[in-house]
């Protein structure tokens, strides 16, 4: 039987890619920037709307439930909507293709005071790049978890975050503790 199972590997890989982010002092420096940024426009009335595909779409709901649901402490709710109801992806997909998804979304609700955060490990999902221009072209604020060197997103970004893992799901993993980070600052920053 091995020393390491496949499961041991895992949370080896796992610690690494964090412990290789965390090391980068900018990272944590910008997920205050973000979070004080965002509380800013949700207390002047803006909304968050969030993006991702697949396991980044699970992301996107996962951010937006614990901010118009709760985190840790009681509070009021926070205006967050994932762009990830079945109904408006397979309408447009099958009208506009699935390229026009979250650009139609965010042209749709997204407006000068309002923040658009974009989940993706490459940065390069037409869907993604389209919803980036289109919160561009709406005034609102841009902020990706990216990956990969954050793609034909990143320089579309207003802030934005590149996660070195070797795969996705080693990417995800840190664009979680991403979220509950900003989560965290948002609440801290409303309170404050």
């Amino acid at each position: 039987m091995p020393d390491r199972s496949l499961a041991h590997e895992a949370f080896e890989l796992a610690r690494r890619t964090l412990d290789a982010f965390a090391s980068d002092p900018e990272n944590a420096r910008r997920v205050d920037r973000v979070a004080r940024a965002l509380a800013e426009r949700l207390t002047m009335g803006g909304k968050l709307l969030a993006c991702g595909n697949g396991g980044s779409a699970a992301q996107a709901s996962h951010l937006c439930e614990e901010l118009t649901g709760r985190f840790r402490d009681d509070r009021p709710p926070i205006a967050a909507m994932a762009c990830n109801d079945a109904g408006h992806i397979t309408c447009t997909a099958n009208d506009y293709g699935f390229g026009a998804i979250f650009e139609r979304w965010i042209t749709a609700l997204a407006g000068p005071g309002d923040a658009v955060v974009l989940l993706s490990t490459s940065g390069n999902s037409e869907n993604i790049v389209r919803a980036a221009r289109a919160a561009r072209q709406r005034g609102a604020m841009v902020v990706g978890l990216l990956g990969r060197g954050g793609g034909e997103a990143a320089p579309l970004c207003d802030e934005w975050w590149d996660v070195h893992g070797e795969t996705a799901d080693r990417v995800q993993e840190v664009h979680t503790v991403i979220i509950h980070a900003l989560i965290e600052g948002i609440e801290g920053s409303l309170r404050a």
